[in-house]
């Protein structure tokens, strides 16, 4: 649906497990910072998006599935891409690569819901046509 948006993340000791590897739940946060990168290239930032609408995209739903390690100094190139857009909920495509090395991909759903009741509500018009 649209293009691939690309942000670079370096791993950190904090990031590996006892064997020296990208632990696999970091994978999650990989994907986090590079989607909140892309709805800021956008022009969306999530707390303004709070402040101006009251309304914020929380995670409903992931699948993850792995394919090789990253290690330690290892500079990986996480994208993220709109897969399915609908009223309520995004469904957004991201990988972890080590140059042409496919490490990780998933798809992770995000739902609008209204900050201050946290009840699932519709993404704005304005927000869908800059995502769209």
């Amino acid at each position: 649906m649209s293009t691939v948006f690309e942000h670079p993340i370096r791993v950190y000791w904090e990031d590996t497990d006892a064997g020296g590897i990208v632990f696999y739940a970091n994978y999650l946060k990989f994907f986090e910072r590079a989607r909140t990168e892309w709805l800021r290239a956008l022009g969306i930032g999530q707390h303004a998006l709070r402040e101006e609408t009251g309304g914020m995209f929380v995670v409903s739903e992931t699948t993850v599935k792995y394919h090789r390690p990253a290690k330690l100094d290892d500079l990986l190139r996480v994208t993220a891409t709109l897969a399915e857009g609908g009223r309520a909920s995004l469904v957004i495509a991201q990988q972890a690569w080590l140059g042409k090395t496919l490490l990780c991909e998933g798809t992770i759903r995000i739902g609008w819901v209204d900050a201050a009741a946290m009840k699932p509500a519709r993404i704005p018009p304005s927000v869908l046509e800059r995502l769209t």
